[in-house]
C-alpha cells in the first residue's frame, strides 16, 4: 500500500470541497454544468441569501459573479 503524500491529501480535500459546493449550488437550483464550472468561484452563501430574499436565481448568480 502506497503512502498518501501531503499534496495528494490536499488535492483530495479540494475535490471533496468542490463536490460539496456543487451540491449546495444545485440544491439552490443552479444547473449542474454551471455549478461545476463556478463552484470554486462563487460564494454559494451569498447566492442563497439573495434567493432567500426573493432574488431570482439567475440574477443572484450574475450579482455574485
Amino acid at each position: 500500500m502506497e503512502a498518501i503524500t501531503g499534496h495528494e491529501a490536499v488535492d483530495h480535500e479540494e475535490a471533496l470541497v468542490h463536490t460539496w459546493r456543487v451540491a449546495q449550488l444545485t440544491r439552490l437550483g443552479v444547473s449542474r454544468p454551471l455549478a461545476e464550472a463556478y463552484a470554486d468561484q462563487l460564494d454559494w452563501h451569498q447566492i442563497a441569501r439573495l434567493v432567500k430574499r426573493g432574488c431570482p436565481l439567475q440574477l443572484a448568480v450574475r450579482i455574485v459573479r
